[in-house]
């Protein structure tokens, strides 16, 4: 099976464009499209339109109540008002149930959409190979789990709560505008000794009113799209700098760098509390808008119904019933208005989610014009090394044997100056980098096993870290025990079952070792070490390469070092050298992948012409 090809042939991906809010919603319904449970979110959006619709059609009942109500006040009718206290009862009922299973569905939603969308970036992310390369993306690669984690919650909250509150406001907007213009007929004025009437006097009031406050808050409020992107680029930069920080302790507390530390933080956090107080300034000044127009709305269906009431062509109750639908309707046009900050937090978020969703696409056009290695995986029982060539950083390197097979069982040593890349070697045999040219002829995968320097631990148990993955419960406790005492680490033997953070709880030489313990449970045929006992003093290495003939015979033994002087355990030694010609930089598919308006210095550039530390 070939896993990839001589050259890429798509072209590489460029950063997302921001695109207008319907693009956005586009691209977002598509992620939605690829989800497992796309079925029942549409079951959930179709049952939350059902509640909304019939929600509207009370309010309507609602607002027809409000005439005979009072009316039936004014004129101290008191049979009448106990009669539509009655079917007040019957409607209020109606509307709890209606408004409780509104919320619920509504809650229901928002886990709905999170669980949808996650899954999908999960899906993504964690295709073979992609964790890694995505490293490579430049600066949208810098912190998954905030884009996958907190900026999903939060754009699934917020997708849900503008949605249905744009349902709802047009709901009420159909149907309000229809009784508000039928009402409009009971308001007169008089003119030159009679009276008139405006059709539609009372709507053309009200879009009149929500335009005027809509066009300010949207002029106030605009700076606040750029600021929120802004915020959350700053928010996950300082979120970085504090795990890099935590990651790095023992080295800060080592060098005395804590000082140093605190001051980058504080930077960063100073950059944080300068965009926040901007904002802050900026909602504020929104606020005194939305707010003024709020208080406005309650005096103002009154003033403009008014010449109707005091001539004489409305009743109380009539002036009650058009006052109630002109704040229905001004409730549904100002909507924009109540959610003009929200929706800028909407815009940014979601630009964050569709970028790296779009970063996670454009991975395999990474490098697109750079020549591949072919890696083809068959039935053999060799590994062929053809002409192979690696793309570094600035340069190239090769192994400098043309062709090379290595049978079972034979134990071969790469060797390589500092910066020969022999760590690059290992990752292009396993498929990591494919960025150079020649070939790689493999067994199958899963006779292979990569043991890079700091080895993979799961945070479980420690048997599961131990178990085989294809057959975890094929290993007995006895050949895990006795593998921990050939490693020696019997000390942890009767830990099996203890849960933990293993790459923290143990030191680098004692998680070396549990890889091997592992390795000898096993029982690959083919074996990769990149520095996989550099930690190791010389006795413990030299236990750990005799397990390799006393425990695994037939298991060939690739591994790289800076020289192979001294070392009997491997028959062969090949030699990875520079090759001095430029190589073509990889254009990154993540640079900028920010709203355009957050623009913030680019990273200093990498290896391969991608930004971010040298890789090895």
């Amino acid at each position: 099976m070939t896993t990839d090809h001589d050259r890429a042939g798509a072209p590489a991906s460029g950063p997302m464009p921001a695109g207008s809010p319907l693009a956005q919603i586009r691209r977002g319904l598509a992620i939605l499209g690829r989800s497992a449970i796309r079925t029942r979110l549409a079951v959930l959006a179709i049952a939350i339109v059902a509640v909304v619709v019939a929600n509207a059609a009370a309010q309507i009942a609602l607002n027809a109540w409000y005439r005979p109500f009072y009316n039936a006040l004014e004129q101290k009718d008191g049979g009448a008002f106990l009669d539509q206290l009655v079917v007040f009862a019957g409607i209020a009922t109606v509307l709890l149930l209606l408004v409780v299973s509104q919320t619920w569905l509504h809650e229901r939603l928002k886990i709905r959409l999170r669980q949808a969308v996650t899954e999908v970036l999960l899906d993504e992310w964690l295709k073979p190979k992609r964790p890694y390369q995505l490293a490579l993306a430049g600066e949208i690669a810098v912190n998954p789990d905030q884009r996958i984690q907190e900026d999903v919650r939060h754009v699934a909250e917020l997708s849900a709560d503008l949605a249905v509150g744009l349902l709802q406001a047009t709901l009420l907007l159909l149907t309000f505008v229809g009784v508000l213009w039928m009402l409009s007929a009971e308001i007169a004025f008089p003119f030159r000794g009679t009276t008139v009437t405006i059709p539609g006097y009372m709507v053309w009031c009200a879009l009149l009113y929500a335009a005027l406050g809509s066009g300010l808050s949207w002029l106030v409020g605009r700076p606040l799209v750029r600021l929120n992107a802004e915020r959350y680029s700053r928010e996950a930069e300082f979120r970085f700098a504090i795990v890099r920080a935590s990651e790095n302790a023992e080295g800060i507390g080592l060098n005395a760098a804590e000082a140093e530390e605190r001051r980058r933080l504080g930077a960063e956090l100073g950059s944080v509390l300068a965009i926040s107080r901007r904002l802050a300034g900026a909602l504020v000044r929104l606020t005194w808008v939305t707010s003024g127009y709020g208080w406005l709305a309650i005096v103002v269906p009154i003033l403009v119904a008014a010449p109707g009431y005091f001539g004489g062509t409305l009743t109380f109750g009539g002036l009650m019933m058009v006052a109630n639908a002109f704040s229905q309707v001004q409730q549904a046009l100002r909507w924009f208005i109540d959610n003009l900050a929200r929706i800028a937090d909407w815009r940014a978020t979601v630009f964050r989610v569709l970028a790296f969703d779009h970063a996670l696409g454009g991975i395999a056009a990474l490098g697109a014009g750079v020549e591949r290695i072919r890696v083809t995986e068959q039935a053999t029982e060799t590994i062929r090394f053809d002409d192979l060539e690696l793309a570094l950083a600035r340069d190239r390197s090769r192994l400098e044997e043309r062709h090379v097979e290595i049978a079972p069982g034979e134990h071969v040593l790469v060797v390589g100056e500092p910066g020969a890349g022999k760590s690059t070697f290992v990752r292009a045999v396993a498929g990591l980098w494919p960025w150079g040219s020649g070939e790689v002829r493999l067994p199958s995968r899963g006779e292979i096993m990569f043991m890079p320097e700091r080895p993979y631990l799961l945070p479980d148990s420690l048997r599961t870290v131990l178990a085989p993955p294809a057959d975890p419960d094929r290993t007995g406790e006895d050949a895990m025990r006795r593998a921990l005492e050939c490693t020696g680490l019997g000390h942890l033997a009767g830990s099996l079952d203890r849960r933990a953070r293993w790459d923290r709880e143990l030191t680098l030489s004692e998680q070396q070792r549990l890889a091997v313990a592992r390795m000898l449970l096993r029982k690959p045929r083919w074996v990769f070490l990149d520095e996989a006992t550099s930690a190791l003093d010389r006795d413990r290495r030299q236990l750990v390469l005799s397990l390799f003939q006393t425990e695994l015979p037939g298991t060939a033994v690739v591994s790289t070092s800076r020289s192979g002087a001294g070392d009997a355990f491997f028959g062969r030694t090949l030699h990875l050298v520079r090759v001095p010609q430029p190589s073509p930089a990889i254009p990154e598919i993540g640079k900028e992948h920010r709203h355009p308006a957050a623009k913030s210095p680019p990273p200093a550039p990498g290896p391969l012409g991608l930004p971010g530390p040298a890789l090895p």
